[in-house]
């Protein structure tokens, strides 16, 4: 790999001589399983929210069992915890420390006790989210994506359940066992020309080019693709293409832009998934509630639109650049983090991000449990809707 380009500005490992202590920590008895709070890797792996005794830390602890993988997996762990060590910025997820129990892996992470923007979505924000909130998420996010493109890595995998906040604010971009580089002996490529198999469940995200799959190739370029998804996703609540089939999608995609957060034709036509709040509109932190768990029918062959608020001029340009059928079309991550939509961003990122959420302690444990800052490929996994994890 080539030499990492690094943003100091923020550190993005913990200062305090407790969480020093725990990063160290290999010792498995200093670990105390809290609850299991997701499964992954076809069930051959268990996420848990512990606790590191000697400091009373909260963690995530990953346990994977290494005897019942296939090469091909073990290939993706192993690939995952080394980029791990490589990747210094605030912006990409954090694991502390990873030992082997035996035949199990463990991998320490930060505890992230927001949970994926996913996560939020669908518990306070099940009709989109504020365009400042979208901001602040989606601008530490791209600075993430643009600190991996920098260093010749395609994530492969944007989305909003990639997308962690902490409880103090920071906004992290996970799943990195998705990423491909661009480096091949010294040097870097344009393109590259490998295509996984991909799971229906991450499709909806996917660049037409990484769909299309042909002699073109793809490169960073198709993340930005996954960032104009992402966008429409955190705005509607709601993700685009979701229900349709790969042709159908490929097809729609291969139209070009303009699309817009509200695009009728893109979004889920089975089942509604519309609400409403208590005072008719959005107002933010978990006001909005279901009005009605029934299934909503549409004339004809339209599609039921999300929500019918506005979006500003500026948010409707980003959507529609990052869009753009043509890759050389689409801005680079670096010029993404300079467009308007942006422009309002204050400095102090992470605590715009915590006046638009609320409290840690308020949250409904029972609802949004803590999130896993590693999630794995979706390839060959069961596609779950409502599973609150996803890898």
């Amino acid at each position: 790999m080539s030499l990492l380009v690094d943003e100091p500005t923020l550190s993005r490992l913990p200062s305090s001589t407790r969480a020093s202590e725990v990063i160290c920590s290999t010792n498995v008895s200093h670990y105390e399983l809290q609850v299991e709070i997701g499964r992954g890797f076809d069930n051959l792996t268990s996420v848990h929210l512990a606790r590191h005794t000697p400091t009373g830390t909260l963690v995530t602890i990953k346990i994977t069992n290494l005897e019942n993988c296939t090469e091909e997996r073990l290939k993706a762990l192993q690939k995952a915890v080394i980029l791990s060590h490589f990747f210094r910025h605030p912006n990409i997820t954090t694991y502390w420390t990873c030992f082997t129990v035996g035949s199990w892996l463990w991998v320490i992470s930060p505890f992230m006790a927001y949970g994926s923007a996913s996560q939020l979505l669908r518990t306070y924000f099940p009709e989109g989210m504020s365009e400042t909130l979208i901001r602040s998420i989606l601008f530490g996010a791209v600075r993430g994506l643009n600190y991996l493109h920098q260093n010749g890595c395609i994530h492969r995998s944007f989305k909003a359940s990639h997308i962690l906040i902490s409880g103090d604010g920071l906004v992290t971009l996970s799943g990195l066992s998705h990423l491909r580089s661009l480096v091949k002996h010294g040097q870097r490529h344009r393109a590259v020309y490998d295509f996984p198999q991909f799971s229906t469940s991450v499709q909806p995200w996917l660049s037409p080019e990484l769909l299309r799959q042909d002699l073109h190739g793809y490169n960073v370029k198709s993340d930005i693709y996954s960032v104009g998804i992402t966008a429409c996703e955190l705005a509607s609540g709601q993700v685009p293409f979701q229900d349709m089939h790969r042709t159908q999608m490929l097809l729609q995609k291969l139209k070009g832009p303009p699309y817009s957060p509200l695009d009728i034709s893109i979004f889920p036509q089975s089942e509604s998934r519309m609400k409403t709040s208590r005072s008719g509109v959005d107002s933010g932190i978990g006001e909005s509630v279901l009005v009605s768990s029934g299934t909503r029918t549409v004339n004809s062959d339209r599609l039921q639109t999300p929500s019918s608020k506005p979006f500003s001029p500026a948010f409707l340009s980003l959507v529609q650049l990052c869009l753009q059928q043509d890759p050389e079309k689409r801005p680079s991550a670096s010029s993404l983090l300079s467009h308007v939509f942006f422009k309002q961003m204050k400095e102090e990122s992470r605590d715009s991000v915590l006046s638009l959420l609320p409290p840690v302690g308020h949250q409904p444990s029972a609802v949004l449990p803590p999130a896993s800052p590693w999630a794995e490929p979706e390839c060959d996994f069961p596609d779950d809707e409502e599973s609150s994890w996803e890898f």
